[in-house]
């Protein structure tokens, strides 16, 4: 059995960080980040530790700091002697010393240069990373920030790349959709528990709608505000849309659509006219209609459609806020 390590090509490596095989070769050149040995001396061929190195390179600049720095200090944690071009990092990794870049291709358009580390990270499917700059981007800004110019922005190029390019990216768009939920997720965890005096508000995708992610951040948004929220998921069925609505009494109900086939205005109908409580004093629910699917057809009384998850936060605190009792929510004795 051969003691040779396992060493795989400059192109493989390329594919599995997610950078072109150009940026290796220019790595290597300018600041010696290449791989210790080469077959036959000629042929580059990475061993583990190698690959363990361009990692940590890559790590480093998707968090800022400039390349020859990112050469010097994952040379020195690999043990391996500093090249010209590297340069000897002080201190830890710098957040103001990011620069301009393409997120590897992705089609960001306006999001802030600070950010795009997301996007590289995400075409290497560099989980650990993804995890720590969400986490890192909440805290500093904000759920709705992060939100609004970063997460949703990078998903949107995320999913461009995979129509132009098939399903090469549909890797790409499943880990870093499972990465926001978990951050989300995060932000419901750590929230404060909702006040029980104030009704929850109910968060469901119309029957055939799989994407949930809008409505994780919508939840996240709530539990920040201390506003109490029930998320009944993709596709959730009419039937059971109704059952839920009759059983909580929620002070609203937001039905997110995706895409014009899944927006189901008889359904949002529904569930305006759904009234609730004892005889006499019945109300009903404030119905969001959320999501680029319903178009831009007017709502009916009783139906709002907010243009963005800022817009939706403040138009449910404003509602949850409200008296209960007002001519327009309250039945008719008798």
């Amino acid at each position: 059995m051969s003691d040779t390590p396992y060493r795989i090509t400059t192109g493989a490596v390329a594919r599995r960080l997610g950078v072109a095989p150009s940026t290796l070769r220019s790595w290597e050149r300018r600041y010696g980040i290449g791989p210790a040995a080469r077959e036959d001396g000629r042929h580059r061929r990475w061993a583990p530790a190698d690959i363990a190195m361009l990692e940590d390179m890559c790590r480093l600049t998707t968090s800022g700091v400039p390349p020859a720095e990112a050469a010097g200090a994952a040379l020195t944690r690999a043990g391996r002697p500093l090249a010209a071009g590297a340069a000897l990092v002080s201190a830890g990794p710098s957040r103001a010393a990011r620069s301009p870049g393409s997120g590897n291709g992705l089609p960001l358009g306006d999001v802030r240069h600070e950010f795009r580390g997301l996007a590289r990270a995400a075409v290497r499917l560099d989980g650990p990373t993804m995890d720590e700059l969400l986490a890192e981007l909440v805290a500093a800004h904000g759920l709705v920030t992060a939100w609004e110019q970063v997460m949703a922005p990078t998903l949107h190029a995320v999913g461009r790349k995979w129509e132009a390019f098939g399903d090469r990216y549909v890797e790409v768009e499943h880990l870093l959709s499972w990465h926001i939920s978990t951050a989300l997720r995060c932000v419901v965890a750590g929230a404060p528990p909702g006040g029980r005096e104030t009704a929850p508000v109910l968060l469901a995708c119309v029957p055939g709608e799989q994407h949930t992610l809008s409505l994780e951040a919508l939840a996240a948004g709530l539990a920040e505000a201390g506003l109490p929220a029930r998320m009944l998921g993709a596709a959730l069925p009419a039937e059971a849309l109704d059952a839920a609505v009759r059983r909580v009494g929620p002070s609203a109900v937001v039905l997110w659509s995706q895409s014009r086939h899944t927006a189901d205005h008889v359904l949002a109908r529904h569930v305006v006219h759904t009234r609730f409580g004892v005889k006499g004093a019945r109300i009903r629910p404030l119905v969001l209609a959320a999501g680029p699917g319903w178009g831009n057809r007017a709502p009916e009384r009783g139906v709002v459609r907010p243009g963005g998850l800022r817009e939706a936060l403040d138009l449910l605190a404003r509602h949850c806020a409200a008296p209960s009792d007002t001519g327009d929510a309250r039945e008719a004795a008798g």
